[in-house]
């Protein structure tokens, strides 16, 4: 049976969508092809007999049940979303439109088409809905969220992810359609857009740009490597109780200033340029609302069903890094279309 991916030109759909091709799974990858969504991260696959490309809008309807019913996928795979905190600061209401609004679009077309299955079929279907631990607010210095951590989002993108969840256990509770929901932490990896810190890092330091870090760097996230997070979402479809919800973690946080810094020596080592490239890191002023820490407690996934993440987090971050320096032109065209600039910036009273 095949699979249905939403958002799978995009970072870690796309990652996804060569997992399961890998696997042997076909797929049919659904994406609006917004600015972070490109055919470029699905080019090991996109001429493969097994993958199918649409391009199209989860809010519409038609198009979703179009897609659905024609495919006939045993999974569906929901990451398609608008995904930036900072650009939810400058325009919150294309968050809400896409993240919730699609959302519930999709599952209704979903349920129409489960609706429509043999007993055996409704069974084995699934919607793994994936989402984020940013849903659960700011942890203190210790504690970590798990799948009973209370909902308290800070950010317009949080938000919209956290009405997401609910419309996703809703569409459980009171239709029946078996949803699954997962709650990752921070991701890494290749084909991740810069605006996010890891590759908005590398490639400003080997530009000679600027390194921004907000407030003092002490802000903490937990890394979990792309892969990884695929490899918990194909166990989550295959082993995943309906209803349930599993967070998926890294066992790797780190502040954001050591982050950085690490970037900085890998960077170093790669291609020295006569000086430290830590000598561009600039302290900006805050992101507003920034929380403080999130970390992830994974333990329900690797106990229940066997997950456990792979990489080494410093490993990982070096082969990100090689990634980018070996693939330059797909660097530079995404510099067309954002030119690393400051979004979400706080407005001046």
């Amino acid at each position: 049976m095949s699979a249905i991916v939403t958002g799978g030109a995009g970072f870690i759909g796309s990652a996804l969508v060569r997992a399961l091709i890998g696997a042997g799974v076909p797929v049919i990858t659904v994406d609006k092809l917004t600015y972070a969504g490109s055919l470029e991260n699905l080019a090991t696959v996109i001429d493969n007999p097994m993958h199918v490309f649409v391009r199209a809008d989860i809010c519409d309807r038609a198009a979703m049940a179009r897609v659905i019913g024609e495919h006939r996928p045993q999974t569906l795979y929901h990451l398609a979303a608008e995904s930036h905190v900072d650009r939810s600061i400058d325009t919150p209401l294309g968050f809400v439109e896409t993240n919730i609004l699609g959302t519930a679009t999709l599952l209704d077309a979903a349920l129409d088409y489960w609706r429509r299955l043999d007993s055996a079929g409704r069974r084995t279907f699934r919607f793994v809905h994936v989402s984020t631990d940013e849903v659960y607010g700011e942890l203190g210095p210790s504690g970590y969220f798990d799948d009973a951590s209370r909902y308290r989002p800070n950010s317009p993108y949080s938000a919209s992810k956290a009405g997401a969840d609910h419309l996703a256990r809703a569409w459980y509770r009171s239709f029946g359609l078996p949803v699954v929901i997962s709650n990752c932490s921070n991701n890494y990896g290749p084909y991740q857009f810069p605006e996010k810190l890891i590759p908005l890092t590398v490639l400003n330091a080997i530009t000679g740009k600027a390194l921004p870090v907000y407030g003092d760097g002490t802000n903490i996230r937990d890394w979990l490597h792309v892969d990884d997070h695929v490899a918990a979402l194909q166990c989550i479809a295959q082993r995943g109780g309906a209803g349930e919800t599993y967070l998926i973690g890294g066992r790797a946080e780190r502040r954001n200033i050591d982050l950085v810094l690490g970037i900085c020596q890998v960077l170093d080592e790669r291609c020295p340029s006569g000086a430290p490239h830590a000598r561009l890191i600039h302290f900006v002023a805050d992101r507003p609302g920034h929380d403080a820490r999130y970390a992830i407690d994974p333990g329900k996934i690797e106990r229940e069903l066997g997950w456990r993440p792979r990489y080494d987090f410093e490993q990982g971050l070096a082969a990100t890094i090689d990634w980018y320096l070996a693939n330059r032109e797909w660097c530079r065209r995404a510099d067309t279309i954002y030119r690393r600039e400051r979004l979400g910036a706080p407005v001046a009273a």
